[in-house]
């Protein structure tokens, strides 16, 4: 089996094509097929699922991962800190907060530092390190899990190539954006060598720097990431790829601002110049892969991480926080300056994980039923540490302090797989079945408190455990009546499984929560009607029994709340190259990506479970989060998304485009407040004054990037993000964040 480079002729659910010039620049690989390389297994695929190509992502000059995924229908991703560095992207509708509903993988293995006990994604790589980008939407999320409500993303690694070689970029722009990226690699036969112990053995590195101002004022970025990866041909039987990563962030980093901040200082404005993010990964993984025969292969996966993450904030959570004191709230309510170093106070959140897992997968192409057919399967022993520490310091930069939290928390989790896909003719019929075991596990230690802020301590230590199975079945298929043209249909159980906090009380006690599931389903047909345009469309519809939020969605120090949701709708994705139709030199093409979501519903109130003490705060009255009830449209939930680009490229290697990204209105709460100055309490509550409640308006953003091909391997680019400065909001979580100001970038490109 061939790995092989892709070329993406489309960006969103689109056919690829292998050149005969990739297939010389690449190394015979037995490991995991990453994408098909013919048009057929495109058209044949039974989901929506879609690739996004190195190509395609260097011509837009994508600097984040957001940037990357809103090209695909069915994807909202939605800015935090102008870097990427902790992405927001929801599938279908899902509120797309620190993604907390979405499976990362990396080369088809876990890459979140703990998708188990604590999904949010706090740590994303630079995105320019990935050959490849796929995403899933379909029943093949079953072999994948634990998160199979919405979607998956799956970054593929560059191999190494056949001779030696690499490349070396340089960006830079204003707000003092600096981006250097160097990769090299090769490959030494050793075959030949009679007294050679391996045929072959290649690797390649990959470094990463970035740096700038993100979104607003007091918001620097630095980060570092290197990754390293080998490949080892044993033998014509054995192979082995050995992959490891270091990152590294230090950044200035906070939440958002009142109304009146917004109004008096503007989009830029943020105050918390002391508040600083830093973290440090550490990660390796082996796959090794044995071939029975030409049918029949057995792949074994080895994944290890260890990340750590320290947050320092003044402030802790949202606007309307008192550890500044009153009269520093009043006056950000208010919108007037505020001196953050007057507050004496800093709370530090520091979090350690270290992840690990094995994953056996079988592969094999049989007959067993008297029909051809491929077989899938796997297992997976995946287990996690969390060590968690929350301190109190005691000044505006302190960077130590009194304990208030120190817990340990740990996730044992038992998962196996099997898909077959019985080929019949046109037809192709594909049942499944994935099964969870989870068990979670709670340690409280004593710790001081801080009385100063009604933070009682603790002189007992306390431990508490829970767990879950559940048994997750899947059916797909496809009917190809012409070549082409492929319909396909597609169900599954959807499941996550809760976090530990939200199963086990800080007393030890169990917590009554389920598992979020739901009947998801999906039906659409992948076409090429005529050479050189390409056309998806999908139906979906996913129904929750059980969908998890956390308060006003980010959680804050509300509780978790459950309740039921439907979502429902369109995606559009169209290509159309006129070079490829009328057989031109020149290439005026037109690509587009559409997301309709008319049916975003909360069908039922959502229950908040009760404190530790059996109570429910004010957030909850009556048990339920303020304002939901059946038939409310989701929070972040937009309507309409639509990508749309239109541009010109000639096979001398330029090429010129515009994009236009737009997003409709969405409500930033379960009441669908207009405003929020319409806030049950009144226009001049703490709440209506915070910024967290009321819709997010509609926007456009325009985007332009031209690449210039000088001479062979010499590329100058240059980039317009925003190009008309366009100012607007896209989160009131926890205070008001707006969207990335106009970014213009210029660099080059040396390969070599």
């Amino acid at each position: 089996m061939r790995y092989k480079k892709t070329a993406l002729l489309g960006l969103a659910v689109l056919p690829i094509v292998v050149s005969a010039a990739q297939e010389d620049s690449t190394i015979e690989l037995p490991a995991m097929e990453v994408t098909s390389s013919a048009e057929n297994n495109i058209l044949n695929s039974s989901s929506s699922s879609a690739i996004l190509s190195e190509k395609e992502l260097f011509q837009s000059h994508v600097a984040t991962v957001n940037e990357a995924l809103r090209k695909v229908p069915g994807i909202y991703v939605r800015d935090e800190e102008g870097f990427g560095m902790r992405p927001n992207i929801g599938f279908r509708g899902m509120n797309p907060f620190r993604s907390t509903k979405v499976l990362f993988l990396e080369d088809g293995l876990l890459l979140n530092f703990a998708p188990y006990g604590d999904n949010d994604i706090y740590y994303h790589p630079p995105v320019e390190r990935y050959e490849n980008i796929e995403v899933m939407k379909g029943a093949e999320l079953t072999q994948y899990g634990p998160q199979t409500i919405s979607g998956a993303v799956n970054y593929i690694t560059p191999n190494p190539p056949a001779k030696p070689g690499g490349f070396a970029s340089f960006t830079g722009g204003n707000r003092d954006f600096l981006s250097g990226h160097v990769r090299y690699g090769g490959t030494v036969d050793t075959s030949k060598d009679s007294h050679g112990a391996v045929d072959r053995v290649g690797g390649v590195m990959d470094y990463v720097h970035k740096e700038g101002e993100g979104s607003r004022d007091n918001t620097f970025v630095k980060l570092d990431d290197v990754n390293l990866k080998g490949v080892i041909d044993i033998n014509a039987k054995n192979s082995l790829i050995l992959r490891g990563d270091y990152y590294q962030e230090n950044s200035q980093s906070t939440f958002g601002i009142t109304e009146a901040e917004l109004r008096n200082f503007g989009y830029r404005y943020n105050p918390f110049k002391n508040d600083e993010f830093s973290t440090e990964r550490f990660a390796t993984s082996a796959t090794h892969e044995y071939r029975f025969n030409d049918d029949v292969t057995l792949s074994t996966n080895f994944y290890w991480s260890k990340f750590d993450r320290d947050w320092w904030r003044q402030e802790n959570q949202q606007p309307t926080d008192t550890q500044c004191g009153t009269a520093f709230r009043d006056a950000r309510l208010a919108g007037q300056a505020v001196n953050v170093d007057s507050c004496n106070f800093t709370r530090g959140r520091l979090r350690q994980y270290d992840t690990w897992g094995v994953e056996p997968r079988l592969h094999a192409n049989h007959t067993l039923f008297g029909v051809p057919s491929e077989l899938d399967a796997g297992v997976r022993m995946h287990y996690e540490n969390q060590h968690r520490v929350t301190l109190d310091g005691n000044t505006s930069t302190a960077r130590n302090g009194v304990t208030i939290e120190d817990n340990s928390r740990f996730a044992d989790a038992y998962s196996g797989f099997v898909q077959n896909r019985f080929i019949l003719g046109d037809w192709t019929v594909t049942p499944g079945v994935r099964v969870e075991s989870v068990s979670y596990q709670r340690k409280n230690n004593p710790f001081q408190g801080n009385p100063a802020l009604g933070v009682a301590g603790n002189t007992v230590s306390s431990s508490g455990q829970s767990d879950l199975r559940e048994v997750l079945p899947s059916f797909a298929m496809t009917y190809q009546p012409l070549k082409q043209a492929t319909l396909f249909f597609g169900m599954h159980r959807g499941f996550s499984p809760p976090r530990i906090e939200d199963s086990v009380y800080g007393n030890g006690q169990t917590v009554e929560i389920s598992a979020e599931k739901s009947w998801n389903y999906e039906v659409g047909v992948r076409s090429q009607p005529v050479k050189g345009v390409k056309t998806d469309l999908t139906l979906f519809h996913n129904d929750f029994e059980n969908l998890t939020v956390l308060g006003t969605v980010g959680g804050n120090d509300t509780p978790v709340a459950q309740g039921k949701a439907l979502f429902q709708g369109i995606e559009f994705s169209n290509r159309i190259d006129t070079a490829e139709v009328f057989n031109w030199t020149h290439n005026p093409y037109l690509q587009v990506a559409y997301t309709w979501v008319p049916t975003a519903e909360t069908t039922s109130a959502f229950h908040c479970l009760p404190l530790a003490n059996g109570t429910f705060p004010a957030s909850c009255p009556g048990g339920n989060v303020l304002g939901s009830k059946p038939g409310n449209r989701s929070p972040y939930a937009p309507e309409h998304l639509v990508t749309a680009t239109v541009g010109y490229s000639h096979p001398s290697g330029f090429d010129a485009h515009l994009e236009t990204v737009f997003v409709a209105d969405q409500f930033g709460d379960f009441m669908n407040l207009q405003s929020g100055s319409d806030y049950p309490s009144g226009p001049n509550s703490n709440q209506a004054l915070s910024g967290q409640f009321g819709m997010v308006k509609s926007y456009t953003v325009v985007n332009f990037a031209s690449t210039y091909r000088v001479y062979t391997g010499l590329d100058l680019f240059v980039s317009m993000k925003n190009m008309f400065d366009n100012q607007y909001i896209v989160d009131r979580v926890r205070g008001i964040l707006p969207g990335s100001p106009r970014l213009v970038q210029a660099g080059f490109k040396y390969e070599f």
